[in-house]
């Protein structure tokens, strides 16, 4: 145990001291300035060949990199549209089933208020013959 002790406390001091020379290295103009140029020339490049590569393509008659996202954007765009479409036909659905179902309920209570006297009708109809009868 001891030893991991010792090993973890000359450990934590190189790292303080090493972050602190990394800090002071990394914030200077000597190392920036030529990073920034570097990066500068280096986003050129990617620029030329980003070119190149869409002219060669063109060239072939096959769609640069430019055309597929306009097409992806387009179907992104279309798939969006069916989907509220589909939503829209879906609550239309809904709503027309509860219509459906309040009009089936409403025609069938008028039916069995209608049908209700004339089976009561022919109920004491039928119970007198029978009466008669006996």
């Amino acid at each position: 145990m001891w030893m991991w002790d010792q090993w973890k406390k000359g450990f934590d001091i190189w790292e303080d001291v090493t972050a602190k020379y990394l800090e002071q290295v990394l914030q200077s103009p000597a190392l920036l300035q030529p990073a920034g140029s570097l990066l500068t020339v280096a986003m050129k490049a990617k620029a030329q060949s980003d070119k190149a590569a869409a002219q060669y393509w063109s060239g072939l008659g096959l769609p640069t990199r430019r055309d597929q996202e306009r097409t992806l954007h387009a179907l992104n765009q279309l798939q969006s549209r069916i989907s509220d479409l589909e939503e829209q036909i879906h609550a239309i659905g809904v709503a027309n089933s509860a219509a459906s179902v309040a009009t089936a309920a409403a025609t069938a209570q008028a039916v069995a208020h209608v049908e209700a006297p004339a089976v009561a009708a022919k109920s004491t109809r039928a119970t007198k013959a029978a009466e008669a009868d006996a």
